[in-house]
């Protein structure tokens, strides 16, 4: 070794590191980084591999070694191994002379070092492996901390040669000299060296490069599998921090069941990564200094664990094509990540067919791919099995779909019963029909005796499924009569072939006396009729017996046969499906005494009888003596029947209570058959306990009863009680209007709920006179709330202008509702005050008709607090029309629509109603006498007044005259036209009222469509309600939707789905019974 440097050195060495490398004076250090800045030539020596020595030649240039990275790697920029730097320089001789004199000596040892490796390399024998031991590196420790600036020298001792390695951040940089040197460390240079000798033992050691300014060294991209470990790669520059640790971004905490482990040198390791961590934001974070530091933003990107087999589903599982259409099969394959595997397996490797694929992420742990196979034009011999099959690391699936091509379409018909149908006179039969369609059926129908039942049947697909090619068609026959008999016979057809079946449909009826008579020749006959084929029997009943021409009640009685007659049968029908007629005679000259001879007919179904009375003229002796006694009796019984006759007429003038309401039954050309109310079915669902009623005041009564209001308790919820309105007959009444009440309610209960009619709600049948139970609607009737409301009306739809108006004539703002104390359920006559909700309540309200623990106040003001808009005559036109359009629909016919049958509810809901017995019609002026009855005139439609014929489109007329009353606020209709004969005249010369007063064009022209001479001409209910919805605003049609569905009604026990029947003068109406269509 040279002399020392007089001068100390520029920091300790660190032991196990040989060096020679001595501080001059200060000189000599500015001189030195003048040459750096210069670009000195220890750097440049470093990065080109030179070595030189201060103030001489070059005779060690050829043994120095040039740092450099293995496959071109660079090393960091201040870094050279073995170089001897020109940094001795000083300012005086002397140090330089003793700089010189160091670096000299240092150079002699480390050039004699490589001369006796190089010639014990080539003297010596070579070692074998067992005997080969690790290099040994100084400084010899484990860790080196050193501070960024500072210099790094590390060298390898070995016999042999050896190779550097340097890893930080898993990258690797490498050298085979024997000295690596930092000359200025950084944070960079952080990572674990490692020297590795010929028989590939190594040694290492970790170096620490302490930067203030870097604590950490970070690797962002972080990648983790699930269930296994994720390393978080931010290795510290400073070993001796604490709270080494992971911290959520923006503070969030980290996952409960988040564990990891801190290594300085590594970084830190996230153990069993979850599924849920993905996309989990975090830092690493340490103490230093007493003041926390973070690293940079780390996200974990969790690739999922494949714990089971791709899902894979077909668009459908088989296909049926007519060869030339296209084939197209969609496959859809569902797994965790994209590594997943596809593929279409045909069984027919001769199909021409290609595959699109379309692949996608759908959130992080969704992969969807596509796989369409497409056939552009399927052959016969295409058709096969074909899979899609998938595969991933845990396993594998597939599913299959089929394909049949056929040449052509086809038809298959299956009756689902005998065509052969026998059905008893009176009773409903189905008849069904299954058949298999392809191409779908384009054209079916049912046909009786070659006329079409049109509307009378239904078909649909057996199951919802799209490759369903299996249909089924019902034909419901109800109530057959004995003419009904015939042909029903099913028609499909399709792009390629139609197919029918026949069902021959038999009505059994009881035999029908059709004549009895005593013919010239001294015969009886007796013609009777039935089917099956009835039998004609004789019997004679000693005595002269008077009776009806066809009774049954005395035939047990004409019990002996009749003794040998001459009996002529003569089989004959009237159609191959009609009654059979049966004609039967026999001489009645044998017959010597009075008596009673009996025609009796009879068959499987029933039978009926005939009689023929005889009696043998006797000697009559006149009578000439008359009592007064005699004469007084028959005076008296003349009297009698005067008063009898005159009470009789008297109660036939007095109007009949009948249900206004009528439900068609069927339709035979210009005539509508009503079904009778009395044999409509009651439910005893309906039933109500009487003693939950509590009876208030009388809302409304007339000739025959009255309405009631009334409290129930325990008709929605158990506890809840609820006000009602409660319709009951006068203890006067007679039977008949006993029976009508209780139609009323059968009707009632047909219908079902709406929420734009008075809904049932309960019934009294038992124990006591019978009660229905209704809505109780707390308004009155819409004619006399217009009337009142004619002073505050704003002609806008504008929902500012009615809120400006909403204190118009107002001396409080208080919120109001239904009053309990004076107002009438319906009034008869016009000032009556109502109170009605606020514009909020009435915007919101979500109870329709009676009302459930609500508090209710008298009304003390004329009118209610809320004016009328134009937009709330637009919804009351609506909604009357959908209540009509739903009785429509349960092939009910009004006969009666007008504004004073509507009744008004809270949140301004309108309700159609029947009042019947609660009319004083006697007393009404709408009301006029026209023959023996009182009709509401001005309301009808002409073929009503003049024919007496109602339909469904006399309503609609009605709708029309309504509206004019809704749009004149109230006004009579014809106004200043008395109902006379010149008044028929007008109407039947088609005089129609001009536009009310607040009507828009598209309202008026509504009515005008109504008042269409034609019938058929005019618009349907359903037609007018989308009519309607073009001038409602959106609001009140999403307020009037929202509030259908918030009626409190009790459940309909027994709802129907019958649609409407064909309407009169229809080219489709026939003689054929209800046809009932249901839904599906």
């Amino acid at each position: 070794m040279g002399p020392a440097s007089p001068h100390p050195p520029r920091r300790a060495q660190t032991p196990g590191i040989s060096t020679s490398k001595v501080q001059g004076s200060d000189a000599a250090a500015r001189e030195r980084d003048r040459g750096a800045r210069e670009g000195g030539e220890a750097r440049r020596g470093a990065e080109k591999g030179r070595g030189r020595r201060a103030g001489g030649g070059h005779w060690e240039e050829g043994l120095l070694l040039r740092a450099r990275g293995s496959g071109g790697s660079a090393l960091p920029r201040s870094v050279h191994l073995g170089e001897s730097r020109n940094v001795e320089r000083s300012s005086g001789p002397r140090a330089a002379t003793a700089m010189r004199g160091a670096r000299r000596a240092w150079d002699f040892l480390f050039v004699l070092q490589l001369l006796l490796r190089v010639q014990t390399g080539s003297s010596q024998p070579s070692v074998s492996p067992e005997e080969l031991s690790p290099p040994s590196i100084h400084p010899a420790k484990s860790e080196l901390i050193v501070s960024a600036g500072d210099e790094i020298r590390l060298f390898c001792t070995d016999p042999g040669s050896v190779k550097w390695t340097f890893e930080t951040l898993g990258q690797l940089s490498e050298n085979t000299h024997a000295e690596w040197i930092v000359e200025k460390a950084e944070a960079m240079n952080t990572g674990n060296y490692t020297c590795t000798n010929e028989g590939g033992l190594s040694s290492s050691i970790y170096v620490f490069v302490r930067d203030p300014e870097k604590l950490f060294l970070v690797d962002p991209p972080l990648y983790g599998k699930e269930d296994n470990d994720a390393l978080v790669r931010c290795p510290l520059t400073d070993p001796e921090v604490t709270n080494y640790s992971l911290t959520g971004c923006e503070g969030k905490p980290l996952p409960k069941d988040l564990t990891f482990v801190a290594d300085p040198k590594a970084g830190i390791t996230i153990r069993n990564v979850k599924r849920e961590y993905h996309r989990l934001c975090l830092h690493c974070s340490a103490n230093q200094g007493g003041k926390s530091v973070l690293s940079k933003k780390f996200t974990l990107k969790v690739r999922a664990a494949i714990r089971a087999v791709p899902v894979v589903a077909v668009s459908k599982a088989s296909y049926l094509l007519r060869e030339g259409e296209e084939f197209a099969v969609m496959c859809l394959i569902k797994d965790v990540s994209s590594s997943v595997d596809s593929m279409w397996i045909r069984e027919n490797s001769q199909t021409k067919a290609q595959v699109k694929r379309n692949s996608w992420h759908q959130g992080d742990f969704n992969f969807l791919r596509q796989e369409r196979l497409t056939i552009s034009s399927a052959r016969v011999n295409d058709s096969g099995v074909f899979m899609c099959y998938a595969n991933n690391t845990f396993g594998s699936a597939n599913v299959t779909t089929t394909l049949e091509v056929v040449d052509k379409g086809f038809i298959n018909i299956f009756p689902m019963m005998n065509t052969t149908v026998f059905v008893n006179d009176g009773e409903d039969v189905d008849l069904i029909v299954e058949y298999e369609a392809y191409p779908k059926p384009e054209h079916r129908q049912w046909i009786y005796m070659n006329r079409t039942a049109t509307d009378k049947w239904e078909d649909y697909p057996k199951s919802e499924n799209e490759s369903n090619i299996r249909y089924v068609s019902e034909l419901h026959l109800t109530r057959l009569k004995g003419t009904e008999g015939g042909t029903y016979t099913f028609l499909v057809s399709n792009a390629d072939v139609n197919s029918s079946v026949t069902f021959n449909v038999y009505v059994n009826t009881k035999p029908e006396i059709l004549t009895h008579d005593r013919l010239m020749n001294g015969m009886l006959q007796c013609v009777a009729a039935g089917f099956p084929e009835p039998t004609i029997d004789w019997y004679f009943c000693p005595g002269t017996e008077q009776r009806g021409a066809h009774s049954s009640s005395h035939s047990q009685r004409c019990s002996v046969p009749v003794g040998p007659v001459d009996v002529q049968i003569q089989n004959s029908s009237v159609s191959p499906f009609g009654k059979l007629v049966i004609h039967s005679s026999i001489d009645y000259s044998a017959f010597k005494h009075n008596g009673t001879v009996e025609c009796r007919a009879y068959n499987d179904v029933g039978k009926s009888s005939a009689f023929f009375n005889f009696a043998f003229k006797e000697q009559i002796h006149a009578h000439t003596l008359f009592t007064p006694l005699l004469i007084g009796f028959v005076i008296a019984a003349g009297m009698m029947c005067i008063i009898v006759m005159i009470l009789t007429y008297k109660y036939l003038q007095k109007p009949m209570y009948e249900v206004q309401w009528k439900v068609v039954e069927e339709i035979n050309g210009n005539n509508y058959v009503y079904i009778d109310p009395t044999q409509l079915p009651y439910d005893h669902k309906w039933e109500f306990p009487r003693n939950r009623l509590s009876f208030g005041k009388t809302l409304g009564a007339g000739a025959f009863g009255k309405v009631v209001e009334a409290t129930a308790y325990g008709l929605i919820k158990s506890d809840a009680a609820m006000t009602v309105a409660v319709k009951m007959l006068k203890p006067s009444a007679h039977l008949t209007e006993r029976e009508a009440l209780m139609s009323e309610l059968k009707v009632l209960s047909y219908l079902g709920n709406h929420m734009n009619i008075v809904n049932l709600l309960g019934a009294c049948t038992i124990g006591g006179p019978t009660l229905v139970i209704t809505e109780y609607c707390c308004y009155g009737d819409l004619l006399n709330f217009l009337r009142r409301k004619r002073d505050s009306f704003i002609c806008s739809k504008q929902e500012d202008h009615a809120e400006a108006a909403l204190y118009k004539n107002l001396l409080h703002s208080k919120e109001s509702s239904c009053s309990d104390s004076t107002n009438e359920y319906m009034d008869m006559k016009p000032g009556v005050s109502y109170v009605v909700p606020t514009k909020a309540d009435k915007r919101r309200s979500a109870r329709i008709g009676s009302y459930i623990e609500r508090d209710v106040t008298p009304a003390i003001m004329e009118d209610d607090e809320l004016a009328l808009d134009l937009e709330d005559l637009l919804s009351f036109s609506y909604q009357v029309a959908k209540g009509m359009a739903f009785l429509a629909s349960k092939n009910c016919i009004h006969r009666d629509l007008a504004a004073r049958n509507i009744l008004l509810t809270h949140g301004r809901i309108t309700k159609i109603c029947d009042f019947g017995l609660a009319r004083d019609i006697k007393n009404d002026s709408n009301y006029v006498v026209k023959g023996n009855a009182r009709l509401p005139v001005k309301w009808m439609a002409p073929e009503s007044i003049f024919n007496c014929v109602y339909t469904f489109e006399s309503d609609v007329w009605s709708y029309g005259i309504f509206l004019w009353e809704l749009f004149s606020l109230g006004s009579s209709p014809y106004p200043g036209m008395p109902v006379d004969s010149k008044f028929y005249k007008m109407i039947k010369e088609g005089f129609r009222m001009l536009s009310p007063e607040h009507a828009p064009v598209e309202m008026y022209d509504i009515m005008k469509t109504c008042w269409d001479a034609d019938p058929l001409k005019r618009p349907t209910f359903k037609q007018i309600v989308q009519l309607i919805e073009k001038q409602i605003s959106e609001s009140t049609n999403h307020i009037y939707s929202n509030l259908a569905n918030c009626s409190p009604h009790r459940e309909n026990p027994a709802v129907d789905h019958s649609v409407r029947i064909n309407s009169v003068g229809s080219s489709a109406s026939s003689t054929q019974p209800l046809l009932v269509h249901e839904d599906v």
